[in-house]
């Protein structure tokens, strides 16, 4: 699945997908590598666009309660014109428009409390509108925040495992206690082979030798002993 992926979408983009679907389902991301930056940036414009969706939504509903609060302040303004217009027709003497004016104030009184209520209902759903949309707000700032912080600690852990890549191809540590195994092996077998050499000497056969080496040292000097007295001798006569 995610050979056809890399193939169908590139590498790059491939990753991120996949990345993007790990992260959904709960798996886990890359450990601090470029997908799981990858996927807070899409996890991040995710966020931005909702936050721009809840404020165009907000300020449509509170186009809506301006409407409603208009509304009900014309109504208002309406009573008070048909309570004059009542007065005014009942001090002229105009009976009929009188009691007609009154009757329609009167309807408009009656309704004025339930626009009241609606108007307020209103009120406090744009005021808790306005207020998740401030802390949504806020809350995006802090991701973008964290964001910025994610790249920066990318970056550094990218050149810390530069650095721990290069100080590993070039550590001669691994290939000095190679030698200092092989030197000790080497010292130890030497060790082992005098002990060996040792050992396998009989004690009793080198007695023996050394004795026989001294009876024939001994044989040779009085040998040259009597050659030289021999040739004294002759000399004499």
């Amino acid at each position: 699945m995610k050979k056809a992926m890399y193939w169908l979408m590139g590498e790059k983009a491939g990753r991120t997908i996949v990345g993007t679907w790990n992260w959904l389902w709960g798996m886990p991301v890359e450990s601090g590598g470029k997908v799981a930056v990858a996927v807070a940036e899409k996890s991040l414009q995710s966020m931005q666009e909702s936050v721009q969706k809840l404020a165009v939504a907000v300020a449509m509903q509170e186009g809506s309660y301006k409407t409603a609060k208009n509304k009900y302040e014309a109504k208002i303004k309406e009573l008070r014109t048909l309570e004059q217009q009542a007065n005014i027709a009942q001090r002229s003497g105009n009976a009929e428009a009188a009691r007609m004016a009154m009757t329609k104030a009167i309807q408009t009184e009656q309704i004025l409390p339930k626009l009241e209520e609606m108007v307020k209902q209103a009120e406090t759903s744009v005021n808790a509108s306005k207020g998740k949309l401030n802390r949504e707000r806020m809350k995006l700032e802090t991701y973008k925040a964290d964001m910025q912080n994610m790249k920066d600690m990318s970056e550094v852990n990218e050149a810390l495992a530069m650095i721990a890549k290069v100080n590993n191809e070039f550590d001669i540590g691994s290939a000095k206690s190679d030698f200092e195994k092989a030197k000790s092996a080497v010292e130890r077998r030497n060790l082992q082979t005098g002990a060996l050499a040792e050992i396998s000497e009989n004690p009793t056969e080198k007695l023996q030798a050394e004795i026989e080496r001294m009876t024939v040292d001994d044989e040779v000097s009085r040998r040259l002993q009597m050659l030289t007295e021999s040739n004294t001798e002759k000399l004499s006569e």
